[in-house]
């Protein structure tokens, strides 16, 4: 998959914007002595569409919440078009949105008010465009239908969906996906691995998805990042991981059902004295 360019549209306005870089070096976090992320090294590029795999307590999410400015590294530096993403300065410049795993959507108010609450508290513009924002960001979600309907009316679908839509109400350069396509069902995965793709192809955003979900990963990312025990273990194109010979990940990409010699039994052989 080619790396879109780095200019693009802003989807709501059509004012020229830049899909936005990001450098993560030398980062390690470390948690009451226990280190979860060890010396991570990477360059996602503007408009590109990078995914973080890797067993679960890998360490995709905590690194995902460094990216994001939500956590600082113990050690290692990140930037996000060469600035900071923790500072203050950094957000009221770069426009980043995260989807949450599970929505983060506030259960108290509509989809409506979900999508509109973030130009509300900015005052970013009048009533009238900040519905013109939240309806066209459902229509290219198509779940305008659910405008009116609160969270626990909502499939876990329908929550990914609008969840993506309000970050698009942000008008992000960059956007950050924790599991997407989780607890849902394969024909849903694949809707919004779609929708991810498309964001990208259509307005250039540049995307950072983590995902257990090998087919999103092969077949919309322009390169996977592969972590296993806090470490980047490799990078590369579906096509390189593919090819992979190396046991471990043959392993993970493509596991295979022993009912005659199960894995679990092959664990508890190996913890025996």
């Amino acid at each position: 998959m080619e790396t879109s360019c780095s200019k693009t549209r802003n989807p709501f306005t059509g004012a020229e914007a830049n899909a936005v870089g990001v450098k993560v070096e030398g980062v390690s976090k470390t948690y009451a002595g226990t280190e979860v992320l060890s010396n991570i090294s990477f360059d996602v590029l503007p408009g590109e569409i990078f995914v973080l795999m890797g067993p679960s307590g890998s360490g995709k999410s905590v690194l995902l919440r460094q990216i994001a400015g939500l956590e600082l590294p113990t050690l290692g530096t990140i930037r996000v078009d060469g600035q900071d993403p923790s500072l203050e300065e950094t957000r009221d410049r770069v426009r980043l949105a995260l989807v949450f795993q599970a929505g983060a959507l506030f259960n108290s108010l509509s989809v409506y008010d979900n999508l509109a609450l973030y130009p509300r508290e900015h005052r970013s513009g009048t009533e009238a465009s900040i519905k013109e924002r939240v309806m066209h960001a459902l229509r290219i979600l198509s779940v305008e239908d659910a405008v009116s309907k609160f969270p626990s009316e909502l499939s876990g679908g329908m929550k990914k969906r609008v969840s993506i839509a309000r970050a698009l109400v942000m008008e992000p350069q960059l956007l950050l996906y924790d599991e997407p396509t989780s607890e849902l069902d394969p024909v849903m995965s694949a809707t919004i691995s779609e929708i991810i793709a498309t964001l990208k192809n259509e307005y250039s955003v540049t995307s950072i998805v983590v995902t257990h979900d090998r087919s999103l990963a092969l077949t919309i990312a322009n390169r996977v990042g592969i972590l296993m025990e806090g470490k980047l273990i490799t990078l590369g194109t579906a096509k390189e991981l593919a090819a992979t010979k190396d046991p471990a990940l043959v392993d993970f990409l493509y596991p295979k059902i022993d009912i005659q010699n199960p894995r679990f039994k092959k664990l508890e052989n190996q913890k025996t004295p």
